[in-house]
């Protein structure tokens, strides 16, 4: 498992251990962690998934591909270095201890 924490906006933390083989977006869903909505279900074909990846994070995860960062374009405050749709990122034992933090909203 790979324990990865979400922040919200106002800063409240969830902490929760996520199944390695599952994304960062349906480790969120599957714990009732808020601000990440997920209306496309995991078909990158929307941005409500969009998180800001803590910094020391950006250089461990695996690159967007074109359709991430197309669909990032749509994304609330997209930053071009720390955006990440959290449907996109699959989870591994590598990924234990990630930070993201949600927007202030999803769009």
């Amino acid at each position: 498992m790979a324990k990865i924490t979400y922040i919200e906006h106002d800063g409240t933390e969830h902490v929760v251990e996520v199944k390695p083989g599952l994304t960062v977006m349906e480790g969120a869903r599957d714990n009732g962690v808020p601000g990440i909505e997920a209306d496309c279900g995991g078909a990158c074909a929307c941005s409500t998934c969009h998180v800001y990846v803590s910094a020391d994070w950006v250089e461990k995860l695996p690159e967007r591909d074109e359709m991430e960062e197309d669909m990032l374009d749509f994304a609330y405050e997209p930053d071009p270095l720390r955006s990440r749709l959290t449907c996109q990122i699959k989870v591994t034992e590598a990924l234990d201890g990630l930070v993201v933090t949600m927007p202030e909203r999803q769009i």
